[in-house]
């Protein structure tokens, strides 16, 4: 089981140099694409948090992985044909270059997807506390034109 991690960089200290280097390569990206976002722990690895969760990332023997959430992937999955992917995962592997550009995209796709999502939730919150002489009125039902037939 491994450690329970307090800090990034206690989750980072762990790996050998060059996951190190990607781990802070993708890490300096993010804050870079999302700089008001609070950094965390969650499920015990990397991630952003900003109007909700952003993104998460890890380190493995092989590769970075990015957990954009589902939508992001699809959004993007021509621009990641050469990565291995699931359905909530991204694998960039440390034996290539990071694509800086690319999950910078992925990034800001992400922070727009959560304020919108935070501003629907927030429109709906405030109609729920608006008065009722304030709201806007149900659609009136009409009644039925239709004569019964005798």
């Amino acid at each position: 089981m491994p450690a329970k991690f307090g800090t990034v960089d206690e989750y980072i200290s762990t790996f050998p140099p060059t996951t190190k280097k990607a781990l802070n390569q993708i890490r300096s990206v993010i804050q870079k694409a999302a700089p008001t976002a609070e950094e965390i722990i969650s499920y015990n690895i990397p991630a952003f948090k900003l109007d909700g969760m952003l993104v998460w990332y890890a380190g493995y023997k092989e590769h970075i992985g990015l957990y954009p959430r589902p939508d992001a992937i699809t959004v993007f999955k021509k621009e990641l044909t050469s990565y291995k992917l699931s359905k909530g995962t991204i694998q960039f592997p440390l034996d290539q270059p990071l694509p800086v550009g690319l999950i910078t995209r992925i990034v800001k796709y992400r922070i727009a997807e959560n304020q919108a999502a935070a501003a629907a939730m927030s429109k709906r919150a405030t109609e729920k506390t608006k008065p009722a002489s304030k709201r806007q009125p149900a659609a009136a039902k009409t009644p039925s034109t239709k004569k019964n037939p005798k």
